[in-house]
């Protein structure tokens, strides 16, 4: 990839603009009932079984990272967002507060430079598309270079569901041919940007000069206290970190336990398909996993626990699902395990009282992580209500698997997402599931109400008459 914007490139960007800027004029008075039929015929052409699993296990080979037979299950994600869509107006009044006088009007935010990660390239742009349709803007999508052949023939398909019912087909546009200094110009040209991606990419969006939503780095954690149901929990942990071989920012990457049932969930873990790594195991991981610089490497990213052993120097069973490293005590950047993995492994810590299991939550988050999410299992009300008051995260799962429950569920009331933003601890502008709420403008009408003015010794309380010296 070139280091300059091109003239072809430049030219291209501003064609996609005209025609993006004309589709969303077409669909500028269309009603309520017209743009939710729109963001249901998205969501069919896009997510129906055979389309959806084709693409997406396309992904997979492109990228050479995650699960093929897992993947094509996440075209529940985009039905998910249908039925958030369907039960929330995106024209007109969406809101109406009689007793403040105020009334909300949306609008939608404009042409939208969605970019898209090698880890979701069939299912981040219908997600996008279905809230974004449905709030009258148009999307230009930027694919990750290594996936941008999968991210394309889903846009073709979902232009083909805008042709269906009589909406303009380039609402979708996506390049083909993506490079750094095109998607860099896009963000500058478009309205609002939704980066979806690396720390890398965020902080390119941030810096466009446009509106943007970013998200943050993951580093799940995950407190288990003595009350916990312990096969549920073990299940649950193994079902968040094996999802896409735990290519997912939310998959649980410490598991910290409560000293008294330490042995008893390792065990529950090792039932579910985890294998314990010994100490020389987990050293030869870490040389593995990570180069010289502290980066990641490829080989091991977002793959089978086997081929992570292979590529250290050690075999495991094939029945072995994930793996796992203790890691008491070893928390800090030089501590390679304590901070995000983003493979099928996790990171195991102890601890006696609850207020020690507080104490390493913070500590592991100074490492990475700080502003996504963390969970607990718990039937302590206390322990739920102290973590949460202490995690500097902005979604906290109660018995739930992790990275299949924070970015919105059929059994939980989280918002369904493909970006969650990270607020200001990880660097966002939002602490919320960035959904169609996030994709439009509003005009609020307010209109007089009776005096709202209390009297000034209520609003001084003990203060209201003090002499100041």
């Amino acid at each position: 990839m070139g280091k300059e914007l091109s003239a072809e490139e430049r030219n291209l960007a501003k064609e996609m603009m005209g025609r993006a800027r004309e589709a969303m004029a077409e669909i500028e008075d269309w009603s309520q009932k017209d743009l939710d039929r729109l963001s249901q015929a998205i969501a069919w052409y896009a997510g129906n079984e055979k389309t959806f699993t084709r693409l997406a296990e396309q992904g997979v080979d492109e990228s050479e990272i995650g699960d093929r037979s897992g993947r094509p299950a996440k075209r529940f994600k985009i039905h998910m967002v249908l039925r958030d869509v369907l039960r929330t107006p995106s024209t007109g009044i969406v809101e109406t507060d009689k007793t403040l006088g105020l009334v909300k009007y949306a609008k939608p935010a404009g042409v939208i430079a969605s970019l898209i990660p090698m880890t979701n390239p069939a299912m981040t742009p219908p997600v996008t598309g279905v809230s974004a349709a449905n709030a009258r803007n148009a999307v230009i999508f930027s694919p990750h270079p290594r996936t941008a052949r999968t991210t394309f023939e889903m846009v073709e398909v979902m232009r083909t569901a805008c042709k269906a019912v009589g909406a303009p087909e380039d609402l979708f546009q996506a390049i083909l041919k993506p490079s750094i200094p095109l998607t860099q110009h896009l963000m500058e040209i478009c309205d609002l940007t939704l980066a979806t991606g690396g720390k890398p990419m965020v902080k390119a969006a941030y810096s466009s000069g446009k509106p943007a939503y970013g998200v943050g780095a993951g580093n799940s954690s995950i407190v288990i206290d003595e009350t916990a149901d312990i096969s549920i929990a073990a299940e649950n942990t193994r079902i968040s970190k094996t999802s896409d071989f735990g290519s997912g920012c939310s998959a649980d990457g410490n598991i910290i336990i409560q000293k008294s049932i330490y042995n008893d969930m390792v065990k529950a873990l090792i039932a579910e398909g985890g294998y314990l790594c010994s100490q020389e195991e987990k050293e030869m991981l870490r040389q593995a996993m990570w180069d010289e610089k502290g980066n990641r490497t490829f080989p091991t990213i977002a793959c089978l626990p086997q081929q992570t052993a292979e590529v250290a120097g050690f075999t495991i069973p094939d029945d072995r699902k994930f793996l796992m490293v203790e890691n008491q005590g070893q928390i800090g950047k030089e501590h390679k395990f304590s901070g995000e993995k983003l493979t099928t492994l996790m990171a195991l810590y102890h601890f006696d009282q609850f207020e020690d299991a507080l104490e390493t939550v913070r500590t592991i988050y100074k490492v990475a992580g700080t502003g996504h999410s963390c969970g607990i299992y718990s039937h302590d009300d206390s322990h739920i209500d102290a973590l949460a008051r202490v995690a500097p995260v902005s979604r906290m799962m109660v018995r739930q698997p992790q990275s299949k429950a924070n970015a919105g569920s059929w059994t939980n009331g989280m918002p369904m997402t493909s970006s969650l933003g990270c607020g200001i601890w990880g660097g966002n502008i939002t602490n919320e599931n960035v959904t169609m709420k996030h994709m439009m403008n509003y005009t609020w009408v307010s209109r007089p109400i009776p005096e709202d003015r209390p009297s000034e010794q209520e609003l001084f309380g003990e203060f209201f008459g003090q002499e100041i010296v």
